[in-house]
């Protein structure tokens, strides 16, 4: 039966209904808000999974339709899921994981469908209620309901979930995820704000969380099911004491090893040994004993750094560790850097290219295609961290990543009307323990430095972890993959001196109160600052000249109804000019022209050639121009491509010319000055301008200055040919 609630959230009507959609999954839910609606759908095996971790799949799917067009490209159907799409999952999926019971195994899938977009309204954060209403509402194990938000600051004021348009003059904007009293999710990006107005925006956005999780108490008080039945695998009592028993002093001394493979082999060698020899005494409980040796491992780790403050290399818990620099290493790319800091190293070169390198990009929350000239690209390659596993293309994680990546530099980079090239950045990751995407940030913003790129300053990353056993805590700064996989939160913060400009925080525990979030923000600010003072030593400033691979860009503005002519018939014109010069042009609907090249010389070869095709004469100006046809009472010469203007017989010499033919002929390359137009538009040249009055030979009268009229006074801007006509 069909339950719904109606509210008004944050100005706008909100609608929460189920029971008439999908009823034979687990559990959905239909999310309205404006006019954009999401549909969320859950489902669960009943049976255990037999991996070793919680197999959570979340999709995210715009329907085209909902906007009411047709997808792009020759194959009219949605496919593969575009970036915005997955980091929409992603958004979903970690919000959700830390809130399943511990030990829960059983497969979920979690499938949101946009099924109606107004423009107007992010459907994301309503598949994130959504989602969190079909699994409260349904009969899986999930600890409580959770609310999504977005939070933005329009001139001073805080607003919940701006539309696209408010956005665009927002300083920041977070995505966050929350239960009734903490915060298990942050997504975001800021013009460097201060940690001060982060933390008042996690307070504003909670109290929109807080309300939101009312809403859909309402309604689960009529449509809750009951929980299904699920037992969580616990091993043997004597078996647990016995692992913890022989175990735990000797996997301590393990992991404390510097290097990461040291300590790995350290560790695995060491859980092998003790494996031998309790599977001697309980030889039916092998899995048990590994999963047990795993968890020794777990709180080994956790406990030394609660209990000495110190972690397994050896670092004090805000101690970054050493960082290298290299730039410049790559010869005949636009601009590279080399960063390693521990034994994480990324690879990072940024290239500079034109307005036809920007990425095309068609989504149903904006009305017609928008151009991305800004992207940064993360790869992930197994040997960054001595594996051998399949590669299936760009992973969702690799996706995350380098937008995360690319938020942290988007609010550098200088305005495209003084900046007008498409900036892409590609980071390798060659090494990973820990903090792989901070690293990218890092490299990405010296690349730019190196490139010539005037970015407001140098920018930042730095990834924070947490330990804590409920009663106490420990924060680390620029954790090591082991802290981050046996640790609590994934807290990545990037920026520049003045303040933050990218955030992402993930947490295992069931969620972080902002008091601890205030201190890691904190830390991770000294740490962020301590990093580029060693950027500093590298490259402090953007290079004064771009690379001499990089393309030269200039724009120059012709009329509108110029733009035609420039283009020509089918683009033959401004393919002409690209051909000739080696320059290419791109021109918008304002008549804006913008040319990119290699070299000055054909940048200005370009240049001149729009000029000649655009350019309106100017009387007084002297041009070069090309004898198109003789009269027996002058000549008509091309001053510009398409521009014919009469050169009077009376206007060739001082001396008096009896034939035009004796002074100048049909093809002829001769300089004149324009001398006239007159009201019709007309053109009148003359070459005796441009030379000495003869000694002696009076001034002419002020009737001879002009031509009789009726002996071809016709000349004018593309006007030539039927001006002699008329003459005739």
């Amino acid at each position: 039966m069909k339950q719904r609630i109606e509210r008004t959230f944050a100005g706008r009507t909100l609608v929460i209904e189920t029971g008439w959609m999908a009823k034979q999954a687990a559990g959905s839910a239909l999310v309205q808000y404006g006019d954009t609606m999401v549909l969320a759908s859950v489902t669960v095996s009943d049976n255990e999974s037999p991996l070793p971790f919680f197999p959570l799949t979340v999709e995210y799917k715009e329907r085209t339709y909902a906007a009411g067009k047709f997808p792009g490209g020759f194959i009219k159907r949605e496919g593969r899921p575009q970036d915005h799409e997955i980091l929409a999952c992603r958004i979903i999926d970690r919000s959700i994981r830390p809130l399943f019971p511990e030990g829960f195994k059983n497969e979920v899938q979690v499938f949101v469908y946009v099924i109606s977009a107004d423009q107007e309204n992010d459907p994301d954060v309503l598949a994130l209620l959504a989602t969190s209403y079909a699994l409260n509402a349904s009969r899986i194990p999930f600890k409580e309901p959770i609310g999504g938000v977005r939070v933005g600051r329009v001139q001073g004021h805080w607003v919940l979930n701006p539309t696209f348009q408010q956005r665009e003059f927002s300083d920041i904007e977070l995505v966050v995820a929350g239960s009734q009293d903490s915060i298990v999710m942050v997504e975001g990006g800021a013009l460097e704000v201060s940690e001060a107005d982060v933390l008042e925006a996690l307070q504003v956005s909670h109290m929109g969380i807080r309300e939101q999780i009312g809403i859909q108490h309402e309604l689960l008080k009529t449509t809750q099911q009951p929980t299904m039945t699920w037992k969580k695998a616990e091993p043997p009592a004597d078996v647990k004491v016995r692992v913890e028993e022989l175990a735990t002093g000797h996997i301590t001394e393990a992991l404390n090893q510097k290097d990461k493979h040291t300590r790995i082999e350290a560790v695995e060698r060491k859980k092998k040994e003790l494996a031998e020899g309790l599977l001697a005494e309980f030889p039916d409980n092998a899995k048990d004993i590994h999963a047990l040796l795993g968890d020794v491992e777990y709180y080994a780790l956790r406990n030394q750094v609660l209990d000495t403050k110190r972690r397994v290399d050896g670092r004090t818990l805000d101690e970054v560790r050493d960082i290298h620099i290299d730039t410049s290493l790559l010869p005949r790319t636009h601009g590279s850097a080399l960063f390693t800091r521990g034994q994480t190293q990324a690879l990072v070169v940024a290239t500079l290219g034109t307005a036809a390198d920007a990425q095309r990009l068609d989504s149903v929350n904006e009305p017609k295609e928008q151009m991305k000239t800004f992207m940064l690209h993360y790869n992930f390659p197994p040997f960054s961290t001595g594996e051998v596993r399949p590669v299936r293309g760009t992973s969702r994680r690799e996706i995350g990543h380098g937008n995360l990546a690319e938020r942290a530099l988007q609010a550098v980079l200088p305005p495209a009307e003084d900046f007008p090239y498409t900036i892409r950045i590609v980071s390798d990751i060659l090494e990973s323990n820990g903090s792989s995407s901070m690293a990218s940030v890092c490299g990405g913003s010296l690349a730019l430095f190196d490139a010539g790129v005037p970015i407001k300053g140098a920018v930042a990353g730095v990834a924070m972890g947490l330990i804590t056993d409920g009663a106490r805590y420990a924060i680390l700064t620029d954790i090591l993959g082991t802290e981050d996989h046996l640790g609590d939160m994934d807290f990545k913060v990037a920026g520049t001196r003045d303040g933050i400009t990218s955030i992402q925080m993930d947490i295992k525990i069931e969620g972080l109160d902002l008091k601890i979030m205030a201190e890691a923000l904190e830390q991770a600010r000294r740490g962020r600052l301590h990093i580029l003072g060693e950027m500093d030593k590298a490259l402090d400033a953007p290079r004064a000249e771009l690379s001499p691979w990089a393309p030269r860009i200039v724009q120059i503005k012709i009329p509108v109804d110029k733009i035609g002519e420039l283009i020509g018939p089918k683009g033959k014109t401004i393919r002409g000019i690209q051909d000739e010069t080696g320059a290419t042009l791109s021109v918008e609907d304002d008549g804006t022209v913008t040319i990119a090249a290699v070299g000055a010389e054909p940048m200005e070869r370009a240049r001149q050639m729009i000029a000649a095709l655009t350019a309106e004469p100017v009387v007084g100006e002297v041009y070069e121009g090309v004898v198109k046809s003789t009269t027996a009472f002058g000549a008509f010469v091309e001053i510009m491509p398409g521009t014919e203007a009469l050169l009077h017989i009376s206007e060739l010499k001082h001396e008096r010319v009896a034939n035009t033919e004796d002074v100048v002929k049909k093809g002829d390359r001769v300089r004149v000055k324009l001398v006239d137009r007159d009201e019709r538009g007309r053109l009148r040249l003359s070459m005796k301008a441009l030379e000495p009055r003869p000694e002696g030979m009076p001034e002419p009268e002020p009737s001879e200055a002009r031509p009789p009229r009726g002996e071809g006074e016709s000349g004018g801007r593309r006007g030539g040919p039927r001006g002699r006509e008329r003459s005739r």
